[in-house]
C-alpha cells in the first residue's frame, strides 16, 4: 500500500514538473527533461545491448551444456 501511495506521489510530481506554466501551476522543467531523455537514451541503449549480449552468451553456454547432457544420457542408456 505505501508503494503505491509512492508511485502516484512521483507521477502527480513528474506532471507537476512538466507543467508550463509558472510556478503554482507547475515547474516548466519540460524542456529540461527532453534534454535529459536525449541525452541518456544513447547510454540506456548501451546498458540494454551489454545485457542483452552477456545473456545470449548465457544462453548458448546453456544450449552446449544442454548437448553435452543429452549425448551423456543417450551413452548412459547403450550400457
Amino acid at each position: 500500500m505505501i508503494a503505491l501511495i509512492i508511485g502516484i506521489i512521483c507521477i502527480l510530481f513528474t506532471v507537476w514538473a512538466i507543467l508550463p506554466f509558472s510556478f503554482p501551476m507547475g515547474l516548466n522543467w519540460g524542456n529540461e527533461i527532453i534534454k535529459f531523455l536525449m541525452g541518456g537514451g544513447p547510454i540506456l541503449s548501451l546498458l540494454i545491448g551489454i545485457i542483452a549480449f552477456f545473456i545470449g552468451i548465457a544462453d548458448i553456454r546453456d544450449k552446449i551444456e544442454e548437448k553435452k547432457e543429452l549425448k551423456e544420457e543417450k551413452e548412459n542408456a547403450k550400457d
